[in-house]
């Protein structure tokens, strides 16, 4: 599959694209639809391990202090 960039140059062009896209032909994506991704994916990396190490620990002792509450 390729993923191209189209300018639309005749008013009819984006009804015969959705035509297309009911056809199953072709996909049309909204310009600012980005694709979707995870969190840990998105930040994996980006603290050194030590720092991370930090967060988990400082994270996971607030957790149970507030299952002791």
């Amino acid at each position: 599959m390729e993923t191209l960039v189209v300018e639309l140059t005749h008013k009819n062009a984006l009804q015969l694209l959705r035509d297309l896209e009911a056809m199953d032909i072709i996909r049309l994506h909204s310009e600012n639809e980005t694709p979707k991704k995870k969190l840990s994916e998105k930040y994996r990396g980006i603290l050194p391990k030590e720092a991370g190490e930090d967060l988990i620990n400082h994270v996971n002792q607030m957790r149970s202090e507030w299952d002791d509450i």
